[in-house]
């Protein structure tokens, strides 16, 4: 069964997936912000119960070792057991001593044998743990570099748009300018003919 992480994300992609394109944009979407903002909202609250999760699968690695020694002391107390029982049993000494190591090596094994499955289960509930919990945070890493992404892009191409305004701008401004001059020259040149004619007439 999935967790409700992952449904987040897969709705967010959906949601990603069905978001109409700008005109004349192949990449671009328009985003609803609301909407995005409600399913993010939600999937950082749910971040930190999926870790907790896990966090608490891992610690069951030592209830695990702890019932798996328990489990081992109480096989060498039954052997320890099994052992006097052949002694008080009089029978002979070296035959008794034998049978009696041979217990104690078989449960010593048994009791090696369960804290190593033990610790293999915890170590691979952990590791299960561990690489579950990096692949959901790769996907909510994977959603928020393409979120990014495309912010940047549209940027970029709000700021290309507004630099070729500004050329174009900038381009009739100069076009503009030598007309300009012209009239200033000729208003220039009649003031002076002006003051020229007063002179002779005084």
């Amino acid at each position: 069964m999935s967790s409700r992480m992952e449904q987040i994300i897969n709705e967010i992609e959906d949601y990603i997936d069905g978001c109409k394109k700008q005109p004349f944009s192949p990449s671009n979407i328009i985003v609803n912000k609301d909407e995005i903002d409600e399913l993010l909202i939600e999937l950082r609250r749910k971040i930190p119960e999926e870790v907790r999760r896990y966090q608490k699968m891992i610690s069951n690695k030592e209830a695990i070792l702890a019932d798996a020694q328990a489990k081992a002391e109480q096989i060498v107390a039954q052997a320890q057991i099994k052992t006097d029982e052949l002694v008080s049993e009089h029978q002979i000494m070296q035959q008794a001593y034998a049978q009696a190591n041979e217990v104690v090596s078989i449960a010593t094994k048994q009791a090696q044998d369960t804290l190593d499955n033990a610790t293999t289960e915890a170590n691979g509930i952990r590791m299960s743990a561990i690489t579950y919990t990096d692949e959901q945070l790769q996907g909510i890493e994977d959603v928020l570099t393409n979120a990014i992404s495309a912010s940047q892009e549209k940027y970029e191409n709000l700021l290309g748009s507004l630099q070729n305004y500004l050329d174009v701008v900038s381009q009739n401004r100069s076009q503009l300018m030598p007309e300009n001059t012209s009239e200033q020259d000729v208003s220039v040149g009649e003031g002076s003919r002006d003051t020229e004619e007063s002179a002779v007439e005084a």
